[in-house]
């Protein structure tokens, strides 16, 4: 009886049973040619009220992503958490891999919604979605939040050591974990301070539920993020209001990118560093993580402003 639990499924039934408690209900969006969608949107959508659009990055689904946010932002906005192309139930059978194909189609279902304009937060891979979509649809996204997101990394900054894998596939072994050793690495890449001593069965119970369905796919996404990517090419936005939250120990996007980010950005972005946090900083810091996204998204008469590089890093100790 005991081999029959699943902890990870468990874990998915209750967020689940969260997101439907605060108010949203899993849509499935059929958008045509082989691609259909899913998305968390409001049961009733409020139009006294902004809409906000989170984007997951690799990992598990959106709920396990932004589940802790739900209580701090459904009073305020209408919610809207997409799982992208092969993750969750979202699938397509056309061959696009690249982050400008998630983008439009995530702005389909917006629209399939009669969502015209938006809020966005993206995390991580996320965030390389969101910036398409801030550079594809301009004047559909009103303020735009960046989390750990490599957008600005170039194709020979691997090759170059910014990074501390050698290569993709070593990147895509990490990423997408199909052993108890590799998820305990992602771990570590991930984590300031790790779970230590989590057991074995826990980790393939996770794999088994989370991390097994569409591999082939998802090495794709990793493949098409880095092919011939170079700064000089990287569409920039104009004058939107873009909030950067990087983790300072992050070793999958080291902090250097946030910088790049923000300096590519220019004048209209502001960058927040968090102490001591590393690549799943929205998760390990969840209070100041949640701090600094209510400051930006909801106080619109002081928004935190963009701090000398030597004050960039903060640790309140919300936590």
């Amino acid at each position: 009886m005991a081999k029959c639990f699943s902890f990870t499924a468990s874990r998915d039934r209750f967020y689940r049973y969260s997101f439907k408690n605060a108010g949203l209900q899993s849509v499935s969006t059929d958008l045509g040619d082989g691609t259909t969608m899913q998305c968390w949107v409001p049961k009733t959508h409020e139009q006294s009220k902004p809409t906000l659009l989170l984007i997951h990055g690799f990992g598990a689904n959106a709920m396990w992503q932004y589940g802790h946010l739900l209580r701090h932002f459904t009073p305020r906005f209408n919610i809207y958490v997409p799982d992208l192309l092969f993750f969750g139930r979202s699938f397509t059978t056309r061959p696009e891999r690249t982050e400008f194909f998630q983008a439009q189609c995530v702005m389909k279902v917006m629209e399939v919604h009669g969502v015209s304009k938006m809020s966005l937060v993206g995390i991580s891979y996320g965030g390389f979605v969101g910036y398409s979509m801030a550079v594809q649809f301009p004047e559909k996204i009103e303020r735009l939040v960046l989390c750990c997101t490599g957008v600005c990394l170039e194709e020979k900054d691997m090759s170059e050591g910014l990074f501390k894998v050698s290569d993709l596939e070593e990147a895509a072994s990490i990423l997408l974990p199909q052993t108890p050793e590799k998820l305990r690495e992602l771990m570590r890449f991930s984590y300031v301070k790790p779970v230590k001593c989590v057991p074995s069965w826990f980790l393939k119970d996770f794999i088994h539920v989370m991390c097994t369905e569409h591999l082939n796919e998802k090495r794709e996404l990793i493949q098409s993020i880095l092919k011939d990517r170079k700064l000089s090419i990287l569409p920039k936005i104009n004058q939107l209001p873009t909030f950067i939250i990087w983790g300072e120990k992050d070793q999958i996007f080291p902090v250097e990118l946030g910088h790049r980010l923000k300096r590519h950005v220019g004048e209209s972005a502001q960058i927040t560093i968090i102490n001591n946090a590393g690549h799943a900083v929205n998760l390990e810091k969840p209070t100041e993580f949640t701090k600094h996204l209510k400051s930006f998204l909801i106080d619109s008469t002081s928004s935190p402003q963009t701090l000398p590089l030597k004050n960039q890093i903060h640790d309140n100790k919300l936590d």
